[in-house]
């Protein structure tokens, strides 16, 4: 039985919907049965967003308050906490909703030593994924001090503009742990919840690591993810039995469709490519896995395979599946962060210095077009073929110039983490340059020479997400570390030759 949609819908129409199935933006049960009219997907069909990690994230909640009435001390007594209270928790509830959280709430505000200690109590007995607490007193600052020390789960504090000094936030804002919030912007205490969820989505993350001979399982420390190793020929022998059916034809076509012109891609390219992306689905759902990242190069140069996997694995970035080049773990458990935390797709990459103009050039053959979020429309991109091998389809993302980016880079086991922002000045076309087809011009924030950038395989994401990544790196122990300022570079004499 075929699988291509219902005659109603075009190909690009059906792949679009499917897209969106993909990251949970738009379809249910109900708009997926008439997404397919009366037919069913074909029995070998792999649903994307059944690959996709969906863990069950739950978040205890809370107020903290000082009994009433209030006499002095902030946040005063003109200060209507009820409707305050009513507030934040409408607002906590429709983030949880929105974010897919489960939550514990407290039915009354705490407001005694008594009633922190049986809550304490309540979180080691439950063991939530995390707690949430609004503070709504100055003078509760010491019994957020002890959930934090004892309770042993992580503690979010949304602390409204009124409930705290400088001095009341500066140690425990600094502790691993602990993320606090002292502002009236709501979205920075969702980044909170975002947190809490992106943890959870790595330790229900599988990935195969597609590379040598050889079969293993392990868990990475600090994140929970596990990595199971599988040898490289299990996706070409795979990718030599798939057939050219007819959800291949139209993951085709509407790469073809997609893009703003095609260079050098062929359609049996863009054909192939589409194999590439239902072998990688079989594999990942035949694993149990949750996402790849395989020894590309390894298998082109050695001719198993006719075509880089570069545009399928553009294609599993936009649906929210990270794909990682060339078996580098580091480069993908910070895609993942890209995807779990911040909601879009990364750019792992290599840095290119620009020496005349003080530029990092981030340059790579597999981009994401959905750069500003899963739920938001592509950017400009181009189809063509792989750089280096002049083979296959690649993507040449047209990154926005004047907007800002994140460059991150986390290390593998995950106890450190390079961020660094700057701003795209310019993207870069092959020829008349060499190297790979996405090429894009950043200025660098706050480093004086660009050559001083730190880290190999960064991933550039569009937007500046520097406090929400500190802020999950420090809730979860994980050291950040910035590109120097001022150059570090110790010089060197060269070496005289011996006489």
């Amino acid at each position: 039985m075929s699988h291509n949609c219902c005659t109603c819908l075009s190909r690009r129409q059906c792949l679009g919907l499917l897209s969106s199935a993909a990251i949970g933006l738009t379809l249910g049960k109900e708009s997926q049965a008439s997404l397919w009219g009366s037919r069913k997907p074909a029995p070998d069909y792999v649903d994307i967003d059944k690959i996709r990690p969906h863990p069950k994230v739950c978040v205890a909640y809370a107020v903290l308050e000082e009994k009433r009435p209030y006499w002095l001390g902030w946040p005063g007594t003109s200060y209507d906490l009820d409707a305050r209270q009513k507030e934040y928790k409408a607002k906590f509830d429709d983030s949880c909703k929105r974010l897919g959280i489960d939550a514990e709430c407290e039915p009354q505000p705490i407001n005694n030593d008594d009633g922190v200690t049986a809550f304490i109590n309540k979180l080691k007995d439950k063991k939530p994924d995390g707690v949430f607490i609004t503070l709504q007193s100055i003078f509760d600052w010491p019994r957020i001090k002890k959930i934090h020390g004892e309770a042993g789960v992580p503690v979010i504090v949304f602390a409204p503009v009124g409930v705290c000094f400088t001095g009341h936030v500066r140690d425990i804002s600094h502790q691993i742990g602990a993320y606090v919030v002292s502002s009236l912007d709501w979205s920075a205490a969702e980044d909170g919840l975002r947190m809490i969820r992106a943890k959870r989505m790595y330790e229900e993350t599988r990935v195969l690591w597609i590379r040598s001979d050889k079969r293993a399982d392990t868990v990475m420390d600090k994140l929970g993810m596990k990595i199971r190793a599988i040898p490289r020929n299990t996706f070409n022998e795979l990718f030599d039995k798939m057939p050219e059916n007819e959800e291949v034809k139209d993951v085709s076509a509407d790469m073809r469709h997609a893009a703003k012109r095609i260079v050098e891609p062929t359609k049996q390219d863009c054909l192939n490519a589409a194999r590439v992306y239902t072998t990688a689905k079989r594999l990942m759902a035949d694993e149990q896995a949750n996402a790849l990242s395989m020894d590309c190069l390894g298998m082109v140069s050695s001719k198993v395979m006719p075509t880089p996997p570069c545009g399928a694995w553009a294609r599993f970035q936009d649906e929210g599946i990270t794909a990682g080049c060339e078996a580098d773990m580091h480069g993908a458990i910070s895609l993942m962060l890209s995807s779990y935390l911040l909601g879009r797709p990364g750019y792992m990459n290599d840095p290119v210095p620009e020496t005349a103009k003080n530029l990092l050039i981030a340059s790579h053959c597999v981009s994401g077009t959905r750069i500003r979020g899963f739920d938001k429309p592509s950017v400009t991109h181009i189809l063509r073929s792989h750089s280096e091998s002049n083979l296959g389809v690649s993507i040449q993302v047209i990154w926005p110039v004047g907007e800002p980016v994140t460059l991150l880079n986390l290390s593998s086991p995950p106890n450190e983490i390079i961020v660094d922002t700057g701003t795209v000045v310019g993207n870069v076309d092959t020829p008349p340059a060499g190297g790979c087809r996405t090429s894009v011009e950043i200025r660098m924030d706050n480093v004086e020479d660009a050559r001083d950038v730190k880290g190999f395989h960064q991933v550039v994401v569009l937007g500046n997400h520097k406090r929400i990544v500190e802020g999950f790196c420090q809730l979860y122990g994980i050291n950040v570390v910035r590109s120097p300022e001022h150059s570090d570079y110790q010089k060197k004499e060269p070496a005289k030759p011996k006489a």
